[in-house]
């Protein structure tokens, strides 16, 4: 059985704070890698709010800067919960490589289309794919969500 923090061959982990060897050398509690997800998933969220917010300023650089930035820290936080080693084990199966594939892409797409293109339809243009992107990847993780979701869509 796969380990991780939900396994989608066989539903859910239920162990997936024992034994982790990610956080045996830093000696985190449950709580404190709740806290480190939650935590993380914070500041992603208002670095990734802060830079749009920068976009409307006219500030690209610093738009793509701390929206590329938010999106990767809140990405890491789950390294908190199934351990950095597993998540990138986790990342690269191929129900979700495709998605974390063109997520990675995005994220230095949009440092191209701010720094050296300077276009900033291009540049949000990426940050949609990069969006969709990481939404895709998430719904990887909870059983029948992506069936759901294209059924929605009506595909």
């Amino acid at each position: 059985m796969a380990k991780g923090w939900l396994n989608l061959e066989g539903g859910p982990d239920t162990n997936w704070f024992e034994n982790d060897s990610a956080f045996n050398f830093l000696g985190l509690t449950r709580t404190q890698r709740i806290y480190g997800f939650v935590g993380c998933l914070a500041v992603g969220f208002v670095l990734s709010l802060v830079g749009t917010l920068m976009l409307l300023t006219g500030s690209l650089a610093i738009f793509a800067t701390f929206y590329a930035i938010g999106t990767v820290i809140s990405l890491v936080g789950t390294g908190f919960l199934i351990g950095f080693g597993s998540q990138l084990k986790q990342m690269f199966k191929p129900v979700r490589v495709v998605a974390t594939l063109i997520l990675i892409a995005s994220i230095g797409l949009i440092f191209v289309g701010a720094f050296v293109i300077k276009n900033d339809l291009l540049c949000i243009i990426f940050v949609i794919i990069e969006y969709l992107a990481y939404t895709w990847y998430c719904l990887s993780y909870i059983p029948y969500a992506r069936k759901f979701v294209k059924g929605l869509f009506g595909f």
